[in-house]
């Protein structure tokens, strides 16, 4: 069964296996302990350490290991905020930084913090001078992800990472989706990264930060990992997770490259092959193993059943795969569609194939699902003398609203306007997402007894 969501959940490198047994039987003892079995134990500890720097980039001493890439990026921004409180109590983030650092964005605000969002453009990357703009001398921390865990649009770093040393603020990256590729673009002061999503085992993090950057650690004191991450390190796991980021990294060039062509075809085929389909993220600057793409008219969470029963494992940002039923905050910063959403991100050793096979298969899977939903086939086409028309979607979810929108549009004149009552969250980005694909005009919204009225005006 092709697995093909390695952005979650990367599959156990061979060479983690073979860490991960080994150390068991060597490193279970105590490496603070000065006794044998503690002193092999902290020798396998530091040659982790110092092989995770080097692919990181970074002194060993500026490294420690966490508990889960979560807990870094939590750790990283809670210290380095709390290190420069006397500078002030702003926090900088880009719009589509992954959940970890808005959960912990969210928590600052709590405490009286506040914090700055800075929007992306519709391939999913911020402008380096409008996150440069907003760097006041109050802010105490900048986050800027190396690049999207959705869409896999890489981030412009090194532009970012100029403004903020100019500014004097230290920069966060989330490196996590990254680092398995090449290290991280120079001028960062603080990273996080996560072993899972580079074929390390779970439950290992990573967070360094420079010498010279002020950062305090919050909570309880702890004596393991220079204080950073308190409690008995997961020795064999660690042990695991830094052989396997030597081991992606050395076949980096080779398998990013086989990669990249293969994400190459399924971002040139899946339009071609299915009407309707908007490919997001950036073409050209983006992860080499990763492709998102949104189908008009299908129910998100459907069309990933679909996949699994044909036998191939892909995720989505879909509002409808969502328990909260509200869209992705990713595509809804891009501003792009949201419904019927697909994210493919290739494990290595991905056979060509199995991509094949995916695209045999998936034309037909969305045509089935939108067939279950009634959607249009083609847009309809005959006028009616109403100059405008009112359709209610009022307790109806995604994509229930927008197909209601297709198939009436064509009934009333070129000129004439359509209005969508509908309390789904996922109309406010999917009618206007409809309308740049369509070409029509999306007029806007406006308020309604329940939900909101999205108004279209019929172009063509």
């Amino acid at each position: 069964m092709p697995y093909f969501d390695a952005a979650s959940a990367a599959p156990l490198h061979p060479v983690a296996r073979q860490a991960l047994l080994a150390a068991l039987d060597e490193g279970w003892a105590d490496p603070a302990r000065l006794y044998r079995e503690g002193r092999r134990a902290r020798l396998l500890l530091d040659a982790a350490r110092e092989a995770a720097a080097e692919a990181v980039g970074c002194r060993p001493d500026e490294l420690v290991f966490t508990s889960s890439g979560t807990r870094a990026v939590h750790s990283g921004i809670s210290g380095a905020l709390a290190g420069r409180r006397r500078v002030g109590r702003r926090l900088v983030v880009s719009a589509v930084e992954h959940s970890s650092v808005l959960h912990a964005a969210a928590d600052h605000e709590d405490r009286g913090g506040t914090v700055a969002r800075v929007p992306v453009e519709r391939t999913g990357a911020v402008d380096a001078e409008t996150f440069g703009r907003a760097l006041t001398d109050d802010t105490a921390l900048a986050c800027l992800q190396s690049a999207s865990h959705e869409v896999g649009t890489e981030q412009p770093v090194a532009e970012a990472a100029a403004l903020c040393r100019a500014a004097g603020v230290p920069l966060l990256v989330d490196a996590a989706q990254s680092l398995a590729w090449g290290p991280v673009p120079e001028g960062w002061s603080l990273l996080a990264g996560s072993a899972h999503k580079w074929g390390g085992p779970a439950g290992v993090g990573l967070l360094a930060v420079r010498k010279g950057v002020r950062f305090a650690v919050q909570g309880p004191a702890d004596e393991r990992e220079s204080g950073r991450a308190p409690g008995f390190e997961n020795l064999p796991a660690i042990v695991a997770a830094a052989a396997s980021l030597r081991a992606v990294r050395a076949e980096a060039e080779a398998e990013g490259a086989r990669l990249r062509a293969l994400v190459d075809r399924i971002r040139a085929r899946v339009p071609a092959l299915v009407p309707d389909v908007e490919v997001v993220g950036d073409p050209v600057r983006r992860l080499p193993h990763l492709v998102t793409f949104s189908c008009l008219y299908v129910d998100g969470e459907t069309l990933l059943g679909e996949l699994d029963r044909a036998g191939f494992s892909v995720s989505s940002g879909s509002s409808c795969t969502s328990s909260t039923l509200t869209p992705s905050h990713v595509l809804k910063a891009m501003g792009v569609l949201s419904e019927g959403n697909v994210r493919v991100s290739l494990p290595r050793g991905t056979a060509e194939e199995d991509v094949d096979r995916f695209l045999e298969l998936l034309p037909g899977l969305v045509a089935g699902v939108r067939e279950k939903l009634d959607a249009p086939v083609a847009p309809a086409s005959s006028p009616a003398p109403d100059d405008s028309l009112v359709v209610d979607a009022l307790g109806k979810r995604c994509p229930v609203p927008v197909i209601e929108l297709a198939k009436v549009i064509g009934g009333v004149p070129v000129g004439a306007t359509v209005t969508v009552l509908s309390d789904d969250e996922a109309a406010r980005l999917d009618i206007p997402a409809w309308c740049a694909m369509r070409e029509q005009e999306y007029v806007g919204e406006e308020p309604a007894d329940r939900g909101a009225a999205y108004v279209v005006r019929r172009l063509s």
